[in-house]
């Protein structure tokens, strides 16, 4: 008697526990197929997004970790943040030989000039390509395309030569010339510029222009008050590239500035790691932190421009 009562207790004890045990797994398999769905949708794109953080954020580490090590060589660097100091940013200033500050003048001077006048030049053009109708217009387009493919470092021997040579008449656009630096610059990215400002007009409706002319206004009022406000979005790109090359850009600049008061930050800061025995990568890494500062400021100058468009285009 005694012996039945044990069993079916423990038959109770067994089939309770497999009960929860089954409920459990019951409770337990939506909560595993609601994240093997959430990540096939969208999971899987934050473990990229992730990844990519991680190997865009890395390499801007090391270099601010570069630039607070005092010992100024890349292996000591690889412990990050072990030496915390500023002096390589306050020696940056006081290099008779470098002139760290006017490099960075120069380099901003030069980087919104060229910024403004590619602007300004490109979108010239392309509301004469997109809005006028004249003799060699397909192939004044199809020029520019094909320009644009040849590499620059292939016209720096023709550069230098051309820039001797109107050098002798015009020094001001000679070798050794920022504007003439400006110049080379403002006619290398013109064909893409245009070519870029010139598909967006497209999107402008030709209508607009057409309503304006009844009422009177001619080419430069409809351009100026008119076809400039809603082209804002492209020009801010244009300028922000622009900007951007022109601040990283090496060979060009290395070739027509030759004096190191009138070089730009890419030129200057190659000379302290060009030198055999004298390489100091500690005061190269602050003068490249340094010179991303104005390139960041111009980009969230121009992002709520660039935002705004956007999203008043969607709208429309």
């Amino acid at each position: 008697m005694r012996n039945t009562i044990v069993e079916r207790s423990a038959q109770r004890i067994t089939e309770s526990g497999s009960n929860s045990a089954e409920s459990k797994t019951q409770k337990s398999s939506p909560r595993f197929f609601q994240f093997a769905r959430w990540f096939r949708r969208t999971g899987w794109r934050h473990c990229v997004a992730v990844v990519a953080c991680c190997f865009a954020g890395f390499p801007i580490l090391y270099i601010l970790s570069a630039s607070l090590n005092q010992q100024g060589t890349l292996m000591s660097a690889n412990n990050l943040f072990s030496h915390v100091a500023i002096d390589n940013y306050i020696q940056l200033f006081h290099l008779p030989e470098q002139p760290y500050g006017d490099w960075y003048i120069n380099t901003i001077v030069i980087g919104l000039s060229t910024a403004i006048s590619s602007v300004v030049v490109g979108a010239l053009a392309a509301y004469a390509f997109s809005r006028l109708r004249f003799a060699g217009r397909r192939v004044g387009l199809l020029a520019l395309i094909l320009l644009q493919m040849f590499p620059q470092i292939l016209s720096i021997v023709a550069i230098y030569l051309l820039l001797t040579n109107i050098g002798y008449i015009v020094p001001a656009l000679g070798i050794d010339s920022q504007l003439a630096l400006i110049c080379v610059y403002l006619g290398g990215a013109l064909g893409t510029n245009t070519y870029l400002m010139y598909g967006f007009f497209n999107t402008v409706p030709k209508e607009i222009d057409e309503a304006a002319k009844i009422d009177g206004a001619g080419h430069a009022r409809i351009f100026f008050t008119i076809i400039l406000p809603l082209v804002t979005p492209i020009l801010a790109v244009i300028a922000l590239l622009s900007f951007i090359g022109t601040v990283s850009e090496y060979a060009v600049a290395s070739t027509v500035l030759v004096a190191p008061q009138k070089q730009t930050l890419a030129v200057g800061l190659y000379a302290f790691v060009s030198q055999q025995f004298s390489q100091n990568w500690g005061l190269f890494s602050a003068g490249a932190v340094l010179a991303a500062v104005p390139v960041v400021i111009f980009f969230l100058f121009l992002q709520r421009y660039i935002v705004s468009g956007l999203t008043a285009g969607s709208v429309k």
